[in-house]
């Protein structure tokens, strides 16, 4: 799809500010089995480590993956994210996926480990001081850096990979890279990587001639021909079949095109961005996605935040949309105390997601409840001795056994709260009485009807 950008219409910067960066000391006690003493330190709020030697943190060790995890500044802690390494991150001896970390951390990869901890900051990063940037608005920390980084990339001609969750604004972010930026009245051409079937991507990105394939009864350009001399924007690359790969990394390469059924090459002038809600290092780690081809589309990387990391932004959020609606007459549905509790829910699809909340709400006339789960500040319950795996039994018997012991509490719970009442006690569960009542029946629990 090609798309015209519209004329720069540029936030004007209420202000920049300078804030301290965070800062990491990480000490390598332990590098491919042997002991050592390694300190390094990092600024920033994001790291990779691993065997690659682009990563942040570097280990020579053959048992750690190229890029074997992130530490990154979460919400209340620092926290590490496993990245699909073969031999797993491990803390206190089990193996994580996601975690927070204390304030002194000691983390296992592979033969490795090392300690991490957070030190005085000694740099500063740059924030915008503004409530947008183009269709995007925060006034978090995490958005205005963002938006200090944005425009930065604009000004650049460097390829550039946008990642975040889905619903979290990445073509937003790639239309004002390319509005604010030196190709601005140039065509832009969107490309998704996922609604274009397989046989169909070598067509649609480099075209073809006529003849090169059943229906092919005319020459075509692809996308990139289509983009000469502005950009092509890559959403979904992540999605792009593996064996569709080297042709694309040999196009930027190249900077040359063949279309399907031509041996000639035709020049092509673009910039590159890209976005993905995968995590591309995790794919580069499991082989679904070229090492090479990911650095040549991440010259600059741009990390969207998800809604649950700038949850301030939502009242704000909540405004932009109503006038985007035209609905600044509803303002009033969304009082302080619904706002509160709508900052305290995840927002799995993110910034889609409320947007389309604050829509149906808008059409209804009144507060909906939301599809997400509110945040709890009560901890996860302990896990009990009891709980503990039995090896000795096979993986069905132990499941069988722990789903047993999962509906008897379950539903002893859900009897004291209805005081015996199955009725109610099922309509609270969602579920069939009569099989509330099998249940009841198996874990020999007495009901107000017996």
């Amino acid at each position: 799809m090609i798309q015209t950008p519209k004329n720069p219409d540029a936030t004007v910067p209420s202000g920049r500010k300078r804030v301290p960066a965070p800062r990491l000391e990480v000490t390598v006690t332990r590098e491919a089995g042997a002991e050592t003493s390694r300190v390094v330190t990092l600024d920033g709020d994001r790291f990779h480590i691993g065997s690659h030697p682009k990563n942040n943190l570097v280990l020579t060790d053959p048992q750690v993956s190229r890029f074997h995890c992130v530490i990154e500044r979460g919400e209340s802690a620092w926290r590490v994210i496993d990245s699909g390494s073969l031999n797993g991150t491990l803390i206190g001896g089990f193996s994580i996926r996601d975690a927070d970390l204390p304030a002194l951390a000691e983390i296992e990869l592979g033969g490795s480990a090392i300690q991490i901890r957070e030190i005085q900051a000694a740099t500063e990063v740059e924030l915008l001081d503004q409530a947008s940037f183009g269709e995007m608005f925060g006034q978090s920390r995490v958005m205005q850096r963002l938006f200090a980084v944005l425009e930065k990339v604009s000004a650049s001609d460097a390829n550039v990979l946008i990642e975040g969750e889905s619903g979290t604004g990445k073509e937003l972010v790639a239309s004002e890279i390319v509005r604010r930026g030196p190709r601005a009245k140039k065509p832009f051409v969107i490309f998704d990587c996922s609604a274009i079937a397989p046989s169909l991507i070598e067509s649609e990105l480099f075209g073809h001639v006529k003849g090169a394939f059943t229906g092919a009864d005319r020459d075509r350009a692809g996308a990139f021909e289509a983009a000469h001399g502005g950009t092509v924007f890559l959403d979904e690359v992540g999605e792009l079949p593996l064996e569709m790969q080297p042709k694309l990394l040999r196009v930027l390469e190249s900077r040359e095109v063949r279309r399907v059924g031509d041996n000639t090459p035709r020049k092509v002038d673009v910039r590159v961005v890209a976005a993905t809600n995968r995590q591309l290092h995790r794919e580069v780690n499991q082989g679904r996605f070229r090492e090479d081809l990911f650095y040549r589309l991440s010259v600059v990387t741009v990390l969207v935040p998800s809604l649950r990391e700038r949850r301030e932004d939502v009242p704000l959020l909540v405004r932009a949309f109503l006038r985007s609606l035209g609905a600044t007459r509803d303002t009033a549905l969304f009082d302080a105390e619904v706002l509160s509790r709508l900052e305290r829910y995840d927002w799995p699809g993110n910034v889609r997601e409320l947007r389309n909340y604050v829509e149906r709400c808008v059409v209804l006339r009144s507060v909906v409840p939301t599809e997400a789960r509110e945040t709890s500040s009560v901890p996860p319950p302990a896990v009990k001795a009891d709980d503990a795996v039995d090896l000795d039994v096979s993986f069905r018997e132990a499941k069988e056994r722990a789903i047993v012991a999962f509906e008897r509490r379950y539903v002893e719970a859900l009897m004291d709260w209805s005081s015996g009442n199955v009725s109610k006690a099922a309509r609270r569960a969602n579920m069939d009485r009569m099989n509330l009542y099998r249940i009841l029946q198996r874990s020999g629990l007495r009901t107000l009807d017996d």
